[in-house]
């Protein structure tokens, strides 16, 4: 265990402690974690990068169990952080096109580390949560 404990303590060892980072970069990191790192941001992220730009009713079909109100207040959300551009377009009915921002695509290949994390240790990951559960029942 202390040797785990010293290869991770190692890897990190070069990036400065918490304490001594600008406490507004804290913030900022803190408060985007908060927005992005959750399911509809990430689903919303994945359908703009596959499919380029798209009108809101087909990424309402793109992304199944999203409901209107939570597409609408991501996208808000995103496109106040600069991650997602929206064109709106004078017709009637009204079309409303949604697409990455080079600052979303940035994003986008940042959170693509915990896919290929996820996919090199899912064994792992199972195992783990199996043994949990049977800790838990008896």
């Amino acid at each position: 265990m202390a040797e785990k404990k010293s290869q991770i303590k190692s890897s990190t060892s070069s990036s400065p402690a918490w304490s001594e980072l600008d406490p507004k970069v804290n913030a900022l990191v803190n408060d985007i974690i908060g927005r992005v790192a959750d399911k509809w941001t990430l689903l919303i992220l994945e359908a703009l990068d596959e499919n380029g730009v798209v009108r809101f009713k087909e990424l309402s079909r793109l992304i199944p169990g999203i409901s209107q109100k939570m597409l609408t207040q991501t996208l808000r959300q995103m496109e106040c952080d600069g991650l997602v551009k929206r064109t709106v377009y004078a017709e009637v009915p009204p079309r409303v096109e949604y697409e990455l921002t080079p600052l979303g695509f940035s994003l986008g290949e940042a959170f693509c580390g915990v896919w290929t994390w996820a996919e090199k240790h899912y064994a792992e990951i199972e195992a783990a949560r199996k043994k949990f559960a049977r800790r838990q029942r008896g």
